[in-house]
């Protein structure tokens, strides 16, 4: 027996162990795991984050890079297949680099989480814990993501807040 859809948000600071623990969750249930990437490689490091992160899932693992059409890709994955989306903040950052309608695409995303087909997990950075930052653009950023997560926690079955590596329940 397929388990129930749901919808898991796990936030958290960065290295604050979140996509581990989200890892830890989606391997709670049967593979195959399908894990929605939204990375991009623009420089060394971050093609040295992201070979970290694949050589830590192992097998069993089916990787999806969508670092805009998150939504489709989400659609894409088959009924029941449980789902790490990780994550949000570097996807929400994409469009706002590319100057897309950030309203939209977080409307279009959240419709489609509204109604998760297996359980489905959802990482994202909670940015606005720090101080205000100094320029527009990244005020303009940490606002969105606050509002995208607010959205997302609101449809979400759970929500854990990571700290320092330990999972607290939000929701």
């Amino acid at each position: 027996m397929p388990d129930a859809p749901s919808l898991t948000l796990v936030l958290g600071g960065a290295r604050s162990g979140k996509s581990a623990h989200a890892e830890t969750l989606v391997v709670g249930h049967p593979a195959p795991w399908a894990y929605i990437a939204t990375a991009q490689a623009y420089d060394d490091e971050m093609v040295e984050r992201i070979a970290l992160h694949r050589d830590r899932r192992g097998e069993g693992w089916e990787t999806v890079d969508a670092p805009l059409d998150l939504a489709g890709a989400l659609r894409a994955v088959p009924d029941g297949r449980p789902v790490l989306v990780d994550c949000l903040t570097l996807w929400l950052s994409n469009h706002l680099l590319a100057e897309h309608d950030l309203e939209a695409v977080s409307g279009e995303l959240e419709a489609v989480l509204a109604a998760p087909r297996g359980p489905w997990f959802v990482v994202s950075n909670e940015v606005g814990l720090g101080i205000v930052p100094d320029n527009r653009l990244a005020r303009q950023f940490r606002d969105a993501q606050g509002r995208l997560n607010q959205r997302i926690a609101a449809r979400a079955d759970h929500v854990l807040l990571m700290v320092a590596g330990l999972p607290l329940k939000v929701k």
